[in-house]
């Protein structure tokens, strides 16, 4: 029997659930860095894991988004550490002001320094930076004017985040984070060589992901080495995984374009369902999805699994009818699209039912 180990390298989990405020803590797997997308409330999270904090994506400055800021920077003074941060346009000097309510007077008593690298990203794709460093007191420092390719907001090694400007009562961005690819270890060709698995296979790995030479040393358990080029058939690449996360948006046309092209093709899609489907009224005066439109958009991207989260206090208890809602408007094809069917028009991506 052959097998390989297909442990995803990324660790998406809603810090308050589906009812509480906003945010998204995404581990990566054998890294100390994790991304956070959304800064509601922080509380569940210890400092270890906000200390893991390289990057926070945030979609819009509404105090149930951005509320959490103060605890990531409370844990973050006297750390030697850099954090980027993506928003929408105005977002630079709302973390500025968030950051000048405080006197900053002993700045001088401290070996290490806090930066964060904000960006606020525009209709036109300009994405304008400023610095703010803890030993300047977070003064404003100017940054580049660059322009944002095919949304790019971010781009590491292992991954990539673009980023959509949606509509809710304003400018709002939607997410999708990805790996470059997914590099999957044989167990079987492991045995068969006498290997066992551990960090090792880190380096193996990250040498394939990244293309190096057949000479590239990759260091062995028991001490030793090998080329690259002895090792490859150890493991196989194949397509990233891919997380996409929406929320706060108007159910408009072009909203729903922009989301499915932005999470085609997710495995796992969180988005907003803030309403039952009975209260779409509600919803359109307000500026959130339903359950039911939630479902369809996620099926008009193709995502693998869909996540419904942000569900209003209304529903407290009925959680499993808003999830019922969602994943059956997933798994479903709207009424638009049987008609589009119909008169044999192209039929859009059907969305995968739901991994329970």
């Amino acid at each position: 029997m052959r097998w390989a180990i297909m442990r995803p390298n990324l660790h998406p989990s809603l810090v308050n659930g589906r009812f509480g405020d906003p945010a998204l803590f995404v581990g990566r797997l054998h890294r100390r860095g994790a991304l956070l997308f959304d800064l509601g409330d922080l509380g569940p999270l210890g400092a270890r894991d906000l200390l893991r904090v390289t990057h926070v994506f945030v979609t819009h400055c509404h105090m149930d988004h951005f509320v959490g800021f103060d605890a990531l920077l409370r844990v973050s003074v006297g750390r030697e550490k850099s954090v980027a941060m993506i928003g929408p346009p105005g977002f630079r000097e709302r973390v500025h002001h968030k950051l000048q309510a405080y006197e900053w007077d002993l700045v001088d008593r401290y070996d290490t320094d806090l930066v964060f690298h904000v960006t606020e990203l525009w209709p036109d794709g300009r994405a304008l930076s400023a610095c703010f460093r803890f030993s300047q007191a977070f003064a404003w420092e100017e940054g580049a004017v660059t322009i944002s390719e095919e949304g790019v907001v971010a781009s590491e090694g292992d991954f990539e985040v673009r980023a959509a400007l949606l509509d809710h009562h304003g400018p709002c961005l939607g997410y999708a984070v990805a790996e470059r690819a997914h590099v999957n270890v044989w167990k079987n060709r492991l045995d068969a060589r006498s290997l066992r698995t551990g960090p090792w296979l880190q380096a193996l790995k990250q040498a394939v992901a990244q293309g190096r030479g057949g000479d590239h040393p990759i260091p062995l358990p028991d001490g030793g080495a090998a080329p690259l080029g002895e090792l490859r058939d150890l493991v196989s690449v194949t397509r990233g995984q891919k997380i996409a996360y929406v929320t706060d948006v108007a159910d408009t046309p072009a909203n729903r374009e922009a989301i499915a092209a932005l999470a085609a093709d997710a495995d796992v899609f969180f988005i907003e369902s803030r309403f039952a489907a009975a209260d779409a009224a509600q919803a359109r005066d307000r500026a959130h999805l339903t359950t039911r439109a939630a479902g369809e958009i996620a099926r008009a991207a193709g995502a693998r699994r869909i996540e419904p989260f942000h569900f209003s206090p209304r529903y407290e208890g009925e959680e499993e009818r808003m999830l019922g809602e969602a994943r059956a408007a997933f798994a479903q094809p709207s009424r638009e699209e049987t008609a589009c069917q119909k008169e044999g028009g192209p039929k859009r991506s059907s969305g995968r039912p739901p991994a329970e």
